[in-house]
């Protein structure tokens, strides 16, 4: 019996803490993405402003403008009054703001922002991206809907025949890097284009097609249309005031960061430098047990904090990087009409995806007979760098029969 107590204890306990530990990174991913917003929506107003030979805002809080100028500007609409038009639904009209924004909140579970943090690196976190940002577009349709406006109905079509449209080249485009590294992990992805930079290369073609069909999928210029103000007033939210407006404002933002953060995710190498980093960090990182090491011994956590905080440096300049550049597309090229959207999606840029998708598959099939090793990626396995090899597991861990996952298969990396 009292094994039996003893052992229901311990599987409580454990998940108490499993539940209170995906709190907190629930929480810590939230705090994240709001932070990334407020900087994100500063950074638009200034990029436009230098594209129009402006300034921009410059009055509220000076050096920290790119917080509070964002922040007071949430004030402000937190004291806006939240109407709802006569004649609309109410709790469609009431539920649609928060099924746009918690998928975009949901996203950033897969990011991995560093070499050790990830907030939560599934197995399944591609196939996890491509359910959860099928979400937004019911969201839109109901508030287009329950808002008894035809404006805002006009919009919401509008957006659902753009992410029907766009949604196949973005997956396309997602499945290219998929079928080269052979695994649907975030993180699993970024490791091999650390160990072996020449991937980066392979999917630059998929990497355009990923950008050009993610700003359809977040409805930027020049695929704005369900919010096009000349012709829509505002689109789908055209009924919407205060703090549910700022709702769908959020959301729109939050996407855009996500989009530039999944490009440099699957395409530009995530947190690493492409392979220049591992000189200094392969001796130091066991992947295996996470933990540290300087010269075979074990080190406090406090010491490699500034290779975490470096990482996670290089991830976030790369993702800004790529959001400049997508605002820099918006500011700059005109608003296209829904017939000339809709037939660029299907008729240039899926047939484009689809022949990167075989190019894709060719290489990859040409780089397999080089994989020893069953269940691994061919391309990790084949491409090996000219001067620095993988992490070391035996010689960090002083074990020389190999290091293992989890699951107890063996790691692709061995002693140089």
């Amino acid at each position: 019996m009292d094994t039996w107590l003893n052992n229901l204890w311990h599987s409580v306990t454990l998940g108490g803490n499993e539940i209170m530990r995906s709190l907190m990174v629930a929480l810590m991913s939230l705090v994240i993405m709001l932070v990334v917003v407020l900087v994100v929506i500063w950074l638009e107003r200034k990029v436009s402003a230098d594209i129009q030979n402006r300034i921009g805002p410059l009055r509220t809080g000076g050096v920290l403008g790119f917080l509070l100028q964002s922040l007071a500007d949430a004030i402000k609409l937190l004291m806006k009054e939240d109407l709802r038009p006569a004649g609309s639904d109410r709790w469609p009209f009431y539920i649609a703001p928060y099924l746009v924004f918690l998928p975009a909140f949901m996203a950033y579970m897969i990011l991995p922002f560093s070499a050790t943090w990830i907030p939560q690196d599934v197995k399944i976190g591609i196939l996890y991206y491509c359910a959860v940002s099928s979400v937004p577009v019911l969201g839109i349709a109901i508030a287009g809907w329950a808002s008894n406006n035809k404006w805002s109905l006009l919009g919401s079509l509008r957006s659902a025949a753009q992410l029907v449209s766009y949604e196949i080249p973005l997956g396309l485009g997602i499945l290219a890097v998929v079928l080269l590294h052979g695994t649907l992990e975030t993180g699993a992805i970024v490791r091999g284009q650390w160990l072996n930079p020449v991937l980066t290369l392979i999917t630059l073609p998929a990497l355009l097609i990923f950008l050009t069909a993610g700003l359809a999928e977040v409805s930027r210029t020049p695929f704005d249309l369900p919010e096009a103000e000349s012709e829509l007033v505002s689109g789908f939210n055209t009924e919407y005031s205060g703090m549910r407006f700022a709702t769908f404002f959020l959301a729109e933002f939050s996407a855009s960061f996500f989009i530039a953060a999944l490009a440099v995710t699957l395409f530009l190498g995530g947190w690493s430098l492409w392979g220049l980093d591992l000189v200094w960090a392969r001796d130091v990182f066991n992947w295996d047990t996470g933990k540290w090491f300087v010269n075979g011994a074990l080190v406090p956590a406090a010491i490699p904090f500034l290779m975490k905080a470096f990482w996670f440096a290089v991830f976030m300049v790369k993702t800004f990087v790529v959001l400049w550049v997508l605002m820099w597309v918006k500011w700059t090229l005109p608003r296209l009409r829904i017939d000339q959207v809709l037939n660029f999606g299907w008729k240039a840029l899926l047939p484009v995806a689809l022949a990167n998708l075989l190019f894709v598959s060719l290489v990859g099939a040409w780089l397999k007979p080089a994989s020893d090793k069953p269940g691994q990626p061919a391309a990790v396995n084949s491409i090996v760098l000219p001067s620095v090899g993988p992490p070391c597991i035996p010689c960090i861990t002083g074990n020389e029969d190999g290091a293992t996952t989890g699951g107890g298969e063996s790691m692709p990396m061995a002693c140089p």
